[in-house]
């Protein structure tokens, strides 16, 4: 049966949508929260806030994280800044214009309603991050000090020198320890969900494998909230730490939820570059470098002088060049294409010819070293541990790699998915940056989602909802804690020749070269031929050692990677159908004269949700249309 999408965007004028929705929205009594429990997978930023915060409202909270502990939640290493719609800097910023940048960056594949709240909230994250004790970077003077980011012309973006993430994080964290201190919050740490429970349409519980005993268990609530980050590491390598994975949306969208735009995968334009196949990640150099450092490459291919030996008549400084509104400042996208093009030209630099520099040298000069040292510092000592350059005296070496993910599952204005009371927040959901993600915005979402929205909206589904009262004796659970079981051993009896990595590897290889940085209905019907015989051959000749009652990384990863393995597919198949280039899904087909991606309005503005049809059956796809009052579509241009 196809599946009903219904946004629930408020009606009323943009600026109203979301103060109306709350007083509208149905109340739970402080009694009757007490007796509601509430599922929270994840403790970053937006499952830590959103755990705090439902507890603080007196609800009864399980968090679950795979981790040994929330602080080490992926959000962590976020680095550049959050942005916020404050205009400290009086130069003409706005919530409307935070608005406009984000629905204009994302190439205008996302729904105002959710962007436009999205802006309005920013302004209650800096006050409420403050309150926590967070060490925002400052003016001199003591007022919080702001910074660009790509895609937008105004100072907007807080941050704590490299380490905002982490920094923002420690704040939820703290919010999050004070409600297990008081019993509000139960921490269930080293937990893994490996499936959701649905009884009558409704999700009522996960099943979990604890990942040191390998004890299989079920947990019972009223609501479940997935707040478990991107999928970006279904290419093997990306920013992501090695741990992120898809498993819990995956597992969630084979029990209903439909999955959204799954192919708008972001690649950053600013991390250090691959230097050989024994690499499990890629570092990521924050977008904030972007401020003070000049993009550029030689302007003769094949040159091989040292940077500093090329005179400055000889390189090219091609984001200025081609985009000289912005400069170095273009969305990622945008600067990662134009990397890659440069590169293609045989103009890259590094052994590799994969690379391009991000000179400071200009900025050491104009502001001294001290200055730099005291935006970048640890930026800078990172790059030079692992690349054993000093970037005060050479040039960073840089190329684009997987980031973020814009896709993920379905949610209304309210967060929630397909499956009522399923909820879905940060990067897991797709709701908020449509076809590509500007810098700094990842973080200003989590804590929307988790601090201001999950909290208003899911006390409306469970006043607005009659749900019967189950334990975890109920058929539905014990079915799927034995599903969950009986994978569990498949995986380890097939004794294959190969590893779980050398799996995901060739994985990796296959999504970036032919459903990367661009794609074509050739290559990508080239990766929908080999996907499926990767599959095949994992589930045959898959070696995963060891037993399941005890701590087995070998066995988390390969669930882990047969989720990858299914999930590729799909983002293959959403690249093949969406004929047109919109944000970080660049079809080489469809471009305009200059190079820059050509959207197709008529017939793809809408976000794809693909519903799963069972096994060995295409999945479904469905369109929820969007509808733009508020800003006028137009070919996008940061020149």
């Amino acid at each position: 049966m196809t599946v009903h999408l219904d946004a629930r965007i408020p009606g009323g004028p943009l600026a109203d949508k979301w103060n109306r929705h709350r007083f509208e929205m149905k109340l739970v009594n402080p009694a009757n929260k007490r007796r509601s429990t509430i599922i929270v997978v994840g403790s970053g930023l937006a499952g830590g806030a959103a755990a705090a915060t439902m507890s603080e409202l007196g609800y009864n909270v399980k968090c679950f994280c795979f981790q040994d502990s929330p602080r080490r939640a992926h959000s962590i290493a976020a680095q550049g800044g959050i942005n916020a719609a404050k205009n400290y800097q009086n130069d003409g910023d706005s919530v409307y214009r935070l608005f406009y940048d984000t629905i204009k960056g994302g190439d205008f594949r996302s729904r105002e309603g959710n962007v436009y709240r999205l802006a309005q909230l920013s302004v209650n994250i800096i006050d409420q991050c403050v309150a926590q004790g967070v060490p925002f970077a400052r003016e001199y003077g003591g007022l919080l000090a702001n910074r660009s980011f790509g895609g937008a012309q105004v100072s907007r973006t807080f941050y704590a020198r490299g380490q905002t993430g982490q920094q923002l994080l420690l704040g939820a964290y703290q919010a999050l320890e004070k409600q297990i201190g008081r019993g509000g919050v139960t921490m269930h740490p080293r937990t893994e969900m490996l499936d959701l429970v649905v009884i009558d349409g409704k999700a009522r519980g996960i099943i979990t494998r604890n990942l040191v005993t390998g004890a299989i268990e079920s947990h019972v609530a009223e609501a479940v909230v997935l707040a478990t980050g991107g999928y970006g590491n279904v290419y093997y390598l990306s920013t992501n730490a090695q741990g992120s994975n898809a498993t819990a949306i995956w597992r969630a969208y084979k029990r209903g939820a439909a999955f959204a735009n799954p192919c708008f995968t972001q690649i950053h334009p600013t991390c250090i570059p691959v230097s050989g196949d024994y690499q499990s990640k890629l570092t990521l150099m924050s977008e904030s470098l972007r401020n003070d450092g000049r993009v550029w490459v030689p302007r003769r291919a094949g040159e091989k002088r040292k940077p500093r030996e090329i005179p400055e008549s000889e390189r090219d400084y091609f984001l200025e060049r081609k985009y000289p509104s912005f400069g170095n400042l273009a969305p990622r996208d945008i600067a990662s294409r134009a990397a890659k093009e440069v590169c293609d030209e045989g103009r890259g630099v590094g052994e590799t010819g994969l690379g391009v520099y991000l000179d400071f040298a200009d900025a050491i000069k104009r502001l001294g070293a001290g200055v730099i040292g005291e935006r970048y510092g640890n930026l800078f000592e990172m790059y030079e541990r692992i690349t054993d350059e000093n970037p005060y005296q050479v040039p960073m070496r840089i190329y684009p790699a997987v980031h973020y993910t814009m896709g993920g599952l379905w949610v209304d204005y309210n967060l929630m998915s397909t499956i009522d009371g399923l909820h879905v927040t940060g990067e897991a959901n797709f709701s908020d940056h449509g076809a590509n993600r500007l810098g700094a915005s990842a973080l200003m979402q989590g804590l929307a989602d988790g601090y201001f929205i999950i909290p208003n909206t899911i006390g409306d589904y469970l006043a607005t909802h009659k749900l019967e009262k189950v334990n975890a004796s109920h058929p539905a659970f014990t079915s799927a804690q034995e599903d969950v079981a009986q994978r569990t051993r498949k995986l380890l009896s097939i004794d294959g020749a190969r590893t779980v990595t050398s799996f995901h590897r060739e994985l990796g290889r296959i999504m970036w070269e032919y459903c990367g940085m661009s794609r074509n209905e050739t290559g990508l019907k080239t990766a929908l031929a080999k996907i499926p015989a990767l599959r095949e051959e994992f589930w045959r000749n898959v070696n995963v050692p060891g037993s399941d009652v005890e701590l087995n990384q070998a066995l988390e990863k390969a669930g882990r990677v047969a989720d990858f393995l299914e999930l590729g597919e799909l983002m293959c198949l959403d690249a093949l159908d969406r004929t047109e280039s919109c944000g970080a899904h660049f079809r080489e087909e469809f471009q305009t004269p200059e190079g820059e991606a050509l959207r197709d309005d008529v017939h793809f503005a809408y976000v794809a949700a693909w519903e799963y049809a069972g096994e060995g059956k295409p999945p479904i796809m469905n369109r929820e249309p969007l509808v733009f009052e508020n800003v006028k579509l137009s070919q996008r241009s940061y020149e």
